[in-house]
């Protein structure tokens, strides 16, 4: 089994009938919502806001993931979903993420996932801002 991610940054979100499907289940598209918040998360925790980025025509995407489904989340489920950065290099920025059951600790979902930087008007790779460089620098060397 693998290890839960310690030092991450940790979303709690509930899971709600509009989440599963007709037998009370996370339909598993939405475990990539929970993931897509994390990290957006984890960005505004550190002081950077997507919309800054929108008005300086920058934009994040994902080029790959990799996601590996182990339990079934249920209707009114408390999760943890957490987020890591674990690498970046000029133009991208890879997490480790995955998605734990609150109350018994149970891992039910990790993923892999790399986010590229791209100019909004063309779609077209970017180096990362300064500001998201030095984040990264700080974090990947915390979460080796």
């Amino acid at each position: 089994m693998t290890e839960l991610i310690s030092n991450s940054f940790v979303l709690p979100i509930r899971v709600y009938i509009e989440d599963t499907d007709a037998g009370g289940i996370v339909f598993h598209a939405n475990y990539l919502n929970y993931m897509e918040r994390a990290r957006t998360e984890w960005l505004r925790s550190h002081g950077i806001g997507l919309r800054v980025g929108l008005a300086d025509n920058v934009s994040y995407v994902v080029q790959r993931m990799e996601l590996y489904y182990r339990a079934p989340a249920k209707l009114d489920d408390l999760l943890e979903v957490r987020a890591v950065p674990i690498s970046f290099g000029r133009v991208w920025m890879k997490f480790r993420e995955q998605v734990v059951r609150q109350c018994d600790q149970k891992l039910l979902c990790e993923a892999s996932v790399t986010v590229a930087c791209v100019t909004m008007d063309t779609g077209r790779p970017r180096r990362l801002p300064a500001n998201m460089i030095s984040l990264l620098e700080q974090q990947v060397q915390q979460n080796p």
